[in-house]
Order: structure tokens, then sequence, then C-alpha cells
């Protein structure tokens, strides 16, 4: 008896998925619940477990293929006694796979017509009919009932089915072509799903926000100095280091209650104000960046969000967070000090209104009280969506994060 592998519910607004490695091949033995794929989705990775234990005796989705919700993945049979017919149904691929091409040559109209009708297209397949500006009327299936898979989009573009789109795309896509040293030394590699969900929302976001940004600096002595004496009482208390974040997490809170504009969204002709603060915090991976939320920030003392960033942080780094933590953020964090940075202008995380950037400390002469001293300072940087921010909200945003900062009293009392 044969189980079947499916793709599994991936998260709210997340429809599909990217196959990203299979972990045995056909003919392996599995145990129940033994991760046996890894789907990589627009903002995790899913590994799927064994749903039974026996011989992974089908691979249907490859590596790189795209597959929606409760796409068969593979199979799994019962024992030893599945792994025989897996290298006949192997061997017979190739014989299948070269059908469509006489049956298409001889009379390519009837079975175009037949195949969408009895059964709709993979998803693999039609999000590559889409991408090449195809219908399913256009390809020979040779899935089950006609169904139209990917490998049949791929011979059907390969023939020049496509080339009326190809030619309308090129300019598009077009790169000028390298010279025949340069080219061998260059590398082509195809952009994970991560990467090209970030490509596209962050241009999204240049596109539809009236984006802006203002500037502002903050002195961050006291703050340094705060740390450096509690820092080991902290740490052996609450088992949890204490960086800068838990007291930039706590200002933005308070400052976000001040002024609920800069933590709002905007729906259609509706703003939409949040009585709550969900703050995403930036996390650069291996794989790219992604925005894990702290949730109910302005409830959490700083040792609490101290915890919780840590524990995003390290799930963020190991792969293993959880749509759950990705999702419902109403403004970001973006720390690119860590990485050096001394100044820059962060884009909006939409449908988000405002994010912050915070920068390298760094000692700069400053005056105080009309004597010119050195300090640690760091640039600041609130890019907001000026549709719905006014340029005076968003100064007074940054301000009231400044004096936070320059007095973290403050955070304490909640003045």
């Amino acid at each position: 008896m044969a189980t079947e592998i499916r793709v599994p519910t991936l998260g709210e607004s997340v429809s599909e998925a990217t196959v990203g490695t299979w972990f045995k091949k056909v003919g392996d033995t599995v145990k129940a619940d033994e991760p046996l794929v890894e789907l990589e989705t627009d903002k995790v990775t899913v590994e799927v477990p064994a749903p039974a234990s026996g011989v992974l005796t089908e691979i249907v989705a490859q590596n790189g293929e795209t597959v929606g919700l409760d796409a068969l993945l593979g199979q799994i049979s019962e024992g030893g006694a599945g792994a025989a017919p897996a290298a006949p149904a192997k061997a017979e691929e190739p014989a299948k796979a070269s059908e469509p091409a006489p049956a298409k040559a001889a009379e390519p109209a009837p079975a175009a017509k037949a195949a969408p009708s009895e059964m709709p297209a993979a998803p693999a397949a039609a999000k590559m009919l889409s991408e090449n500006n195809l219908s399913a009327e256009q390809v020979d299936g040779s899935g089950k009932r006609g169904q139209v898979l990917k490998g049949d989009v791929i011979a059907a573009v390969a023939k020049g089915i496509s080339a009326p789109a190809a030619q309308a795309e090129a300019p598009k896509a077009a790169r000028a072509p390298s010279s025949t040293d340069d080219a061998s030394r260059e590398e082509r590699v195809k952009m994970t799903r991560l990467r090209q969900t970030i490509a596209r929302r962050l241009k999204d976001a240049q596109n539809s926000a009236a984006m802006l940004t203002t500037y502002n600096e903050v002195d961050m002595k006291a703050v340094m100095d705060l740390r450096n004496r509690y820092k080991d009482v902290f740490e052996k208390k609450h088992g949890v280091k204490l960086g800068f974040m838990g007291f930039f997490t706590k200002a933005v809170t308070h400052a976000l209650k001040e002024l609920p504009a800069v933590n709002a969204e905007i729906d259609g002709t509706d703003i939409i104000y949040k009585n709550y603060c969900h703050v995403g915090v930036a996390v650069g991976t291996d794989k790219g960046l992604v925005v894990p939320v702290v949730r109910d920030a302005d409830q959490m003392s700083i040792a609490e969000i101290e915890k919780e960033i840590g524990r995003l942080g390290r799930a963020a780094r190991d792969g293993q967070l959880s749509m759950a933590d990705m999702q419902g953020g109403t403004f970001t964090i973006s720390n690119g000090g860590v990485y050096g940075s001394l100044m820059s202008s962060p884009i909006l995380n939409a449908p988000q209104s405002g994010i912050l950037g915070m920068h390298k400390i760094q000692e700069r002469p400053v005056a105080i009280g009309g004597q010119v001293v050195i300090r640690p300072m760091m640039y600041l940087a609130l890019s907001y969506d000026h549709r719905i921010v006014d340029g005076k909200e968003a100064v007074t945003f940054l301000v009231r994060v400044k004096e936070s900062l320059e007095d973290p009293e403050r955070l304490v009392l909640d003045l």
C-alpha cells in the first residue's frame, strides 16, 4: 500500500513553494516523521516529514520545481515491496516523455484541447505557462487524464511555441553579452524564492508608497553606561545578554503609542490603526534578509524583548523560523550598524508605514553646553509612507526615540 507525500499547509497567504532539497532518494528506507524534503516558500523554509515508515518509491516533484498546496511530492510504500517498481517506473519516463512530440506533430489541436478540459495544469506547469504567455490549450499534456506537466511546457517552449512571447519580453531581460574572456569567469545562479520575494517586495514598496526618510542622531553614552553597569547581573538573572535592541525596541513602542499613524497602514481608502505593537527585527541570513516579529513588544520588558529577539535570531540563522514568527508586523527596525553602516535610508516593509534604521556607533566631536566633547554618536533614519504620515509626525517620532535613548530612565518609568 502506497502513502502519498503531499505539500502541507504553508501558512497564511502562502499558496506555493519551491522544492529545495530531497534528503532521501528513490529506494531509500524512511521512518515516520523523518525529514524527507525541504520546501522553500516566500518567507521561510519548511521541512516535510515522512507521513509513514517504508521505502521512498517515487519522487514526483524534483528540486527546483514550484508546487502548490496539497500537491503530490512523492510516494512511500510499506516495507521494501515498493522499491522494485520504482526502477521500471523511471525507465518508462523517457518513452512517456517522448510521446507528446509525435502526437503533437500529427494532431496538435485535438490533444491540446482535451488536456485542460479533463484536468487543470500542474501548479509548476501553470506558472511556466504564465511566464511564457502560453495557455494550457497550446501544450499537450502527458500526465494523468491529459494533465499538462512542467516537462510538457519545457518541451513546448523548446519547440518554439513561446517564441513571440519571448521576443516581447526580451527588452526587459536583455543584458549586454559578456566578452569571451569574461564569460568563462562568470557564474549564473538561479535566485532563491526568498531572494526573489525580497526583490519583488522592496521594489513594490518603492512603487506603491510615497516614501520619504528623515534623519537624526542620538548620543548613545547614557545607554552604553547603563548597559556596562548592569550587563553582567542582567545576563546572570535573565540568561541573555543585554544588547541595544531591547532599548531601541522599547523606545520605538513608546513613540508609536504617541504617534499611531507611524504604526498604521493603508487599505484602499481606509487607514487601519493598530492598537498593538508587533515590531519586526530585520535579520541577515545566508539565504537573505528575513524579518521575524516580536509580538506585543509594547507589553514586554526590556529583558523579555531581548530573550525573544535572541530566540528569533537563532531560529533565523538555523532556518527554523515558523510562519507565525514572520507575520503581523506593524513596524520594523533594521540594524545596519552591525555591518559597519554609518548612514542609510531603509526601504519600507510593506504594508507597514514606518521603518527605523540603526547605524554604527562612532565617536565624534559634539557641542554640549558650549564645550566640544567626544561622544559615541549614532545616526538614526526613519523611512515612512508620506501618504499616511506627515512630516511633523515623522520628525516628532524620531525625536521621541532620541529622547528615550538619551535618557533611558524614561523607558523604565514609562515616560
